[in-house]
């Protein structure tokens, strides 16, 4: 409860610098990868944004993510968040595509090879189903989707090209990250440091697109946003 006494030479109390704050817009990640977590929160590091998680807010429903595209499950994700939280959520989906195998594992990439699974085993699985092929095009593709809790959201999207290996090298990244080469950089993914990857990845693209526009986002996440209720304060009678 806020009493009325606080108004006026009360809140001397508050800070000059709190008071010159530029204004800060929360936005919750959608994720539990602490993987995508790091690069979402490093590309967006200098922008009047707080960063929350999910594990901020207590247990929150598992969202299924159904979608036949990583559109549709990236909106899913961002938009679930978001009108539970009620608060922006920003999601993404992304997964490994390789032609030979018609796309698989696609939006299945983070189940591919059935439940239990950890990324070396499903790497290993995948590296089985390519045994022989010649054809070893594959591409990494990542939508991300800002939603507000009324349902409005933006996408971005982006793709990297690779090949993948006939066998795991690095230990850096994440999921199929020490099976996919990048041959302008001659390296898989799990050789490259995280700046060098945050450049030419398939999420790191997006995230730079959708950087560049940050601060027009900003904008139309408070425009859609409802606004606060302002406070008025009044003199209290003293008698």
């Amino acid at each position: 409860m806020i009493d009325s006494s606080v108004c006026g030479k009360k809140v001397s109390f508050l800070s000059k610098k709190w008071l010159n704050m530029e204004r800060q817009t929360t936005i919750v990640l959608a994720t539990g990868n602490k993987g995508k977590i790091a690069e979402i929160r490093d590309l967006l590091v200098d922008f009047p944004v707080s960063i929350k998680y999910l594990n901020d807010f207590g247990p929150i429903p598992p969202v299924v993510e159904d979608g036949d595209t990583f559109e549709e499950n990236a909106y899913k994700k961002a938009s679930q968040v978001a009108r539970i939280i009620g608060l922006p959520a920003l999601a993404d989906d992304s997964g490994l595509c390789v032609t030979t195998l018609g796309g698989l594992p696609g939006v299945r990439s983070a189940r591919y090879g059935g439940k239990g699974l950890d990324d070396m085993e499903r790497s290993t699985r995948l590296l089985r189903a390519m045994a022989g092929k010649k054809d070893r095009a594959a591409a990494f593709e990542c939508v991300i989707s800002i939603a507000v809790p009324t349902g409005q959201a933006l996408t971005y999207e982006a793709r990297c090209e690779g090949l993948i290996t006939k066998a795991p090298a690095g230990d850096n990244g994440f999921g199929y990250d020490p099976i996919f080469y990048f041959p302008p950089l001659k390296k898989t993914f799990a050789q490259l440091n995280r700046e060098e990857k945050s450049r030419i990845s398939h999420r790191g693209k997006a995230l730079t697109e959708l950087r560049v526009e940050f601060d027009k986002v900003l904008a139309w996440i408070r425009m859609h946003l409802p606004e606060e209720e302002k406070f008025t304060c009044k003199e209290r009678d003293d008698d």
